[in-house]
């Protein structure tokens, strides 16, 4: 499945729901969706983002799930059976996160803060490093657990999984990603 350019500009501003069910214990938080994601209604849709095939590498999931176009019903109950759930800080659907403004990331990190004391998971990532320090306004923050817990609930900050990360890997996503994984109880 493709879009052409015009065809993905047509999911400019649109949102998706939150990918989470009853029991999340591992919430990971997107920066925004982007327009594929949009279209798709399936978060980190892109081909080439690294997100699913790291959650696969870190053993969070078991297998890789159809993500770069809508996902079906047997690769949403397998990420809610894993414990993942997955959210954004900010609802809105840009071509780039950089579309954002400072505004628009802090009141998503307010919010963020709702929408974890809703779902109570046991551990919340953050994936996206330079928002969270926009968003949160914690300009010194270095990826790892952060001190600062977002609703009580310990807090990672990480990479991004965009191909536009060129410094991750799908292996080094991997590793970071299962630190709040332990802490969730999914992972050993």
């Amino acid at each position: 499945m493709g879009y052409s350019r015009a065809e993905l500009e047509t999911f400019r501003d649109a949102t998706i729901p939150d990918l989470a069910g009853p029991g999340v214990r591992l919430l990971f938080v997107g920066i925004n969706p982007g327009l594929w994601t949009a279209a798709t209604g399936t978060p980190f849709a892109r081909p080439g983002n690294r997100f699913w095939p790291a959650l696969v590498e870190a053993g969070i999931l078991s297998r890789l799930p159809a993500y770069t176009g809508p996902l079906d019903a047997a690769d949403r109950e397998m990420i809610v059976a894993a414990g993942v759930g997955v959210t954004n800080l900010v609802a809105r659907a840009t071509a780039r996160a950089d579309e954002l403004t400072r505004d628009e990331l802090r009141a998503g990190a307010a919010a963020l803060e709702a929408r974890v004391a809703a779902l109570s998971p046991h551990a919340v990532a953050v994936v996206g490093l330079d928002a969270y320090r926009r968003g949160f306004d914690r300009p010194k923050a270095v990826a790892g657990r952060q001190a600062e817990s977002i609703g009580g609930v310990p807090t990672w900050a990480l990479p991004n999984p965009s191909g536009l990360n060129a410094h991750d890997t799908v292996a080094s996503l991997a590793r970071a990603y299962a630190a709040p994984a332990r802490a969730a109880g999914i992972l050993a």
